[in-house]
């Protein structure tokens, strides 16, 4: 399976994202964790315009980590894996399995407790740790299962997102959302007008985010709404929704993502730790990740193969989906991001993200070795 020039940008970028993420994450435990904490923390809590910095990285900078993701997703839709309905069931029906099978687990585990609202957790996979695992595997890992898992990562997000904007809207403003779609819905006649002038997009994106972000609904929605705002054309180089996804590859792999690590992984690991682990919601996390994502990836896919509705690829079996489906349970970005809007409690939420670096870490390490040996 040949692969776009774009397509083999985001991937690389993604890898070296994923390498960037390990170290910044360990570097935020390791500093958390020791007499420089308070400095630490005190950081991210630094005001900034009536706001905390860590508010404006997760509410501001990460609505431009979901642009470029829309962009990504829209690309897949026009011209990419999704393009095809054959071919965009099956990544579809992984997704959709891999979403389905962690939240049923984690409801298994939380019905009925006061953290049973962290059931979106372990929903969505992290896209730059699970394609910089993939990339470790080496040169034998085919291109059909990397398009496969980057198009299910992207769906995955765009789950989350969904998930974000129904579930986790605690107050709604309606007007401040009202004026926010009408400038979307602007922008769609502005891009069916043929109107090609990037900034004018952009501006009306910074009004839409901020009547998004004062509405109640997570402003990060707006990335993805203007992302499909913006005139796809032919998707050629030339055309400003390339221009600009391949603009955004680097601030978001390179500073973006790294201030969301360093920020949401300042963790500090008690002497009790060992404990966290029996909690329901540490226990709903840890399966729904390391075992629901796989299982759930896999017998769905199984499932549209076998009554013939998609099809595999010739150079991918189900054992090479298997390591897909573990490389699915590294949740990072998104689950951490869920986390913070589904719990109150900051100790909760602290152990909460501990447990997702937890099982992400057990998924990665399991995906890594299971494609190591089957991609030989």
């Amino acid at each position: 399976m040949p692969l776009t020039k774009l397509f083999n940008s985001f991937f690389e970028s993604e890898k070296a994202g994923g390498l960037i993420l390990l170290v910044c994450t360990a570097f935020s435990l390791v500093i958390s964790n020791t007499s420089f904490s308070e400095s630490y923390f005190a950081i991210w809590h630094y005001p900034v315009a009536n706001h905390s910095f860590e508010h404006w990285i997760n509410d501001g900078l990460m609505a431009i980590f979901f642009l470029m993701i829309g962009l990504e997703l829209e690309r897949e839709v026009y011209i990419g894996e999704l393009s095809k309905i054959k071919d965009a069931i099956l990544p579809i029906s992984g997704a959709l399995g891999g979403m389905l099978f962690p939240a049923l687990i984690f409801f298994l585990f939380n019905a009925g407790t006061k953290t049973q609202s962290g059931i979106g957790i372990p929903m969505a996979t992290d896209i730059a740790f699970a394609l910089g695992i993939l990339s470790l595997v080496g040169n034998k890992v085919p291109n059909s299962l990397k398009v496969f898992l980057t198009a299910l990562a992207v769906i995955d997000d765009l789950g989350a997102i969904i998930v974000i904007a129904l579930f986790y809207t605690k107050t709604l403003y309606f007007a401040n959302l009202m004026i926010s779609l009408a400038i979307f819905a602007g922008l769609l006649v502005l891009n069916r007008m043929k109107v090609y002038q990037l900034w004018i997009y952009l501006v009306a994106g910074v009004f839409m985010w901020y009547f998004m972000l004062n509405s109640g609904v997570h402003a990060t929605i707006t990335g993805v709404l203007l992302a499909f705002a913006i005139p796809f054309q032919d998707g050629t180089e030339k055309t400003i929704s390339y221009k600009l996804q391949h603009f955004l590859h680097k601030p978001v792999v390179y500073i973006i993502l790294p201030l969301f690590a360093l920020c949401n992984t300042a963790i500090v690991i008690g002497s009790d730790w060992v404990q966290n682990f029996s909690e329901d919601y540490s226990l709903g996390i840890i399966f729904g990740l390391v075992f629901g994502k796989p299982i759930g990836i896999v017998l769905v896919s199984l499932f549209v193969v076998t009554i013939g509705i998609a099809k595999l690829p010739k150079d991918m079996s189900f054992n090479k989906l298997l390591g897909a489906g573990f490389l699915g349970g590294i949740g990072f970005t998104m689950s951490i991001f869920i986390s913070l809007l589904a719990f109150e409690d900051a100790e909760i939420i602290n152990n909460a993200k501990f447990m997702i670096l937890v099982a992400s870490l057990l998924s990665g390490i399991i995906g890594f070795l299971w494609l190591k040996k089957t991609c030989k």
